[in-house]
């Protein structure tokens, strides 16, 4: 993966939220019979993106790169980040290249105990866009069986990159 760059997509216009940029690859293995990303592997370049923003959860693996909100790595301990629902929308097919797509990553929704990540998944050559999509997540204590609220903290890191839903 390349560099993750905070991109303002609406300067000063309603719902003006950053961007988190990122690259992810796409493996040989993630094509369809119709050299189309199978639609299973979208999910897969979600969460990668998802963890390439925000960080990986805490307690896994070990000394990674460098995101801009680390999220879900300063969790405390005993929490998991779970997700709660997929939206995924396939506006076209996203040929298999050997580079790798372009994904934007946001927030469209954060709320008491849960937040939305906001994705469009584009053409790394011709970025057209290909998929929409939205995981929401909730944080769980693992010890308490309870889910928790997002801390005050994390809704300030986050706020700037508040912006519109792919499914108003």
């Amino acid at each position: 993966m390349t560099d993750t760059t905070a991109v303002n997509r609406n300067p000063g216009g309603p719902a003006a939220g950053l961007r988190l940029s990122c690259s992810v690859p796409m493996r040989w293995g993630d094509m369809d019979a119709y050299g189309h990303i199978n639609n299973v592997e979208i999910l897969r370049i979600l969460e990668e993106a998802r963890i390439h923003a925000f960080g990986p959860p805490a307690g896994t693996g070990g000394e990674g790169l460098e995101v801009d909100l680390p999220v879900f790595s300063d969790l405390p301990a005993g929490t998991q980040a779970l997700v709660v629902e997929h939206r995924v929308r396939y506006v076209r097919p996203l040929n298999y290249r050997n580079i790798p797509a372009h994904v934007e990553v946001w927030i469209s929704a954060l709320k008491a105990a849960s937040l939305t990540i906001a994705y469009v998944v584009k053409d790394p050559v011709t970025l057209e866009e290909c998929v929409k999509a939205e995981t929401m997540l909730a944080f769980f204590n693992e010890g308490t069986g309870r889910l928790l609220r997002v801390t005050a903290d994390h809704k300030e890191r986050l706020a700037p990159y508040l912006g519109e839903s792919n499914f108003p």
